[in-house]
């Protein structure tokens, strides 16, 4: 290759450095200027959100939601100051959009998922839930995901597009729940004092509430049993505790007044050797009454 061509190659690099170059500056200045901007408009609206008392699960989801926008903001500002017209700008967005839409179908499911949680609030921040055959409570909402903490500690985290096709059982939306204990005794003990026993043990306990009142009934009568059935009402966010208190008072209870729960029990019936002896041939007759067994 001749001389002029190299030479026409440099003018032209240095020509496209001097025309770009200014912008490229501009644009990593607005791009460091923009993270700033970010993290300080970030830092407000947690701090108005908080001072405004507005619900745990909307702060996370407008925190996700407002991070995604701005950084949108800062990616179409600093294409501007490169000289991408918006037109064409919106156009590579549009096409962008519909590529990233299909291959991420999911995603967009979890966001629609998220905005209808937010709307019609089948749980919150805070609440205990089982979906999905998970347990815990509910730590954080954002745009795609809800996690959970599970009591044995562990973070689980649900599309929420799944969460909000899914059954949600939600058990701290009532301010009540009822515990319910099942007992089985024998048919020898005296009902009437099992009830009563039961009851007064459960009154004790500090956390229940009296409207309505402990109550026991005999539910239904087994094979070789009594069964019995006893609620009563505690706060919500004390149920495990006070299920497993009363569980245990009403044992000792029992216990102390030498109540034992039943053990399953077959009768055998043994008929007398001579009704046995007449299935057997005579032969055979003769020498068990000889020898007095029979082999």
């Amino acid at each position: 290759m001749d001389k002029d061509f190299w030479v026409h190659v440099k003018d032209t690099f240095f020509e496209f450095l001097m025309h770009i170059g200014p912008r490229a500056i501009y644009a990593l200045v607005a791009l460091v200027i923009g993270i700033f901007g970010i993290k300080i408009i970030m830092r407000i609206l947690k701090r108005v959100l908080r001072k405004s008392k507005v619900e745990l699960s909307l702060q996370s989801f407008v925190g996700s939601l407002s991070i995604f926008i701005l950084w949108g903001l800062l990616i179409f500002l600093i294409g501007s100051i490169l000289g991408i017209e918006a037109s064409s700008f919106l156009a590579i967005f549009g096409a962008a959009g519909i590529a990233i839409g299909l291959a991420l179908q999911g995603s967009l499911a979890n966001f629609a998922g998220g905005v209808l949680i937010l709307l019609f609030k089948p749980f919150r921040v805070g609440d205990l839930i089982k979906v999905n055959e998970v347990l815990g409570f509910v730590v954080e909402i954002d745009i795609l995901y809800t996690r959970v903490k599970t009591y044995d500690g562990l973070i689980v985290t649900m599309p929420n597009g799944n969460v909000s096709n899914s059954d949600v059982d939600n058990r701290t939306m009532e301010p009540y729940r009822r515990i319910g204990l099942n007992f089985k005794f024998n048919y020898d003990v005296d009902i009437d004092f099992v009830l009563q026993l039961i009851i007064k043990t459960m009154k004790k306990h500090p956390r229940i509430t009296h409207d309505p009142e402990p109550d026991a009934w005999l539910d239904s009568i087994g094979e070789y049993e009594l069964k019995v059935i006893a609620r009563c009402w505690v706060p919500s966010e004390e149920y495990y505790p006070a299920y497993w208190e009363q569980l245990l008072a009403v044992k000792k209870a029992l216990d102390a007044q030498g109540i034992e729960m039943p053990i399953p029990k077959r009768t055998i019936y043994q008929p007398e050797m001579k009704e046995v002896m007449k299935n057997f041939p005579p032969q055979k007759q003769s020498e068990v009454a000889e020898n007095g067994t029979h082999k």
